[in-house]
């Protein structure tokens, strides 16, 4: 699906309907000594594996586009969620 590159939002900080610029948000990377990072290393490292308790669930194949939508005024950033599932969101050029 084709979105914009500039959208009219609302900008909490101006209190008002200002343009904004649209940029596909990427996730950091992740932190190596979190506690669910060294949970699932402790996890997999112990024993021979052994038999899983359940059944594998099987994910939804498509996601929520996130965007950082930053004003143009004030320069203030938030995130932007289209709230509908699709294979692929590009921003139109």
């Amino acid at each position: 699906m084709n979105i914009p590159k500039t959208i009219s939002t609302y900008c909490r900080k101006c209190n008002k309907h200002t343009p904004h610029k649209l940029k596909q948000f990427k996730s950091g990377q992740a932190r190596t000594k979190s506690r669910g990072t060294r949970k699932m290393e402790k996890k997999h490292k112990k024993g021979y594996g052994g038999k899983t308790k359940f059944p594998a669930t099987i994910k939804k194949q498509n996601k929520k586009p996130n965007f950082v939508a930053e004003c143009s005024v004030c320069k203030q950033k938030r995130p932007f969620v289209i709230p509908k599932r699709m294979k692929k969101a590009e921003i139109k050029s």
